[in-house]
């Protein structure tokens, strides 16, 4: 097996019981790091400082990953201006932040017969954030509600 020593210097090819006793006078382990090349290649270290240093790094690209939430807000088709807006930016923040945006028109009484405001509804908050967002699903009717889902787009 070709053998690299604990700087990291190239000892050469020994055989498994030569490398194992150079490795214990250092007091260190002979850990194989590729076992499907011919000859083996293996390395003079520390085992347990190997794995410690394995999990620190995982750890911390565990740490830079975002988790996607959905965020979901619910609108009436009858939902005021004022009210609108203070939505729309709760949904512009969303996005900011990375977060998908689940959108619920909820439909009440006779509400059900006039599905058009409902539509209404998703296209204008489609318009108005035309630049920011990409439709994932379209406005569809589940039950007395219509739902559309939002995701931010790309940044460049």
């Amino acid at each position: 097996m070709r053998v690299i020593g604990a700087e990291g210097e190239n000892v050469g090819v020994l055989s498994r019981d030569e490398a194992l006793r150079m490795a214990e006078d250092l007091g260190l382990d002979l850990v194989e790091i590729q076992p499907n090349v011919d000859p083996p290649v293996c390395r003079i270290m520390d085992f347990g400082k190997f794995r410690f240093e394995m999990q620190k790094k995982a750890s911390a690209a565990k740490k830079k990953q975002k988790q996607v939430e959905i965020k979901e807000l619910k609108f009436r088709p009858t939902t005021d201006v004022g009210d609108y807006d203070v939505k729309l930016r709760n949904i512009r923040r969303f996005l900011e932040e990375g977060d998908k945006v689940k959108i619920n028109i909820r439909f009440r009484g006779r509400e059900m017969s006039h599905q058009e405001l409902g539509i209404a509804m998703a296209a204008k908050i489609e318009a108005d954030l035309a630049d920011e967002i990409i439709v994932e699903s379209r406005p569809r009717l589940e039950g007395r509600q219509m739902v559309m889902m939002l995701a931010p787009k790309k940044k460049v």
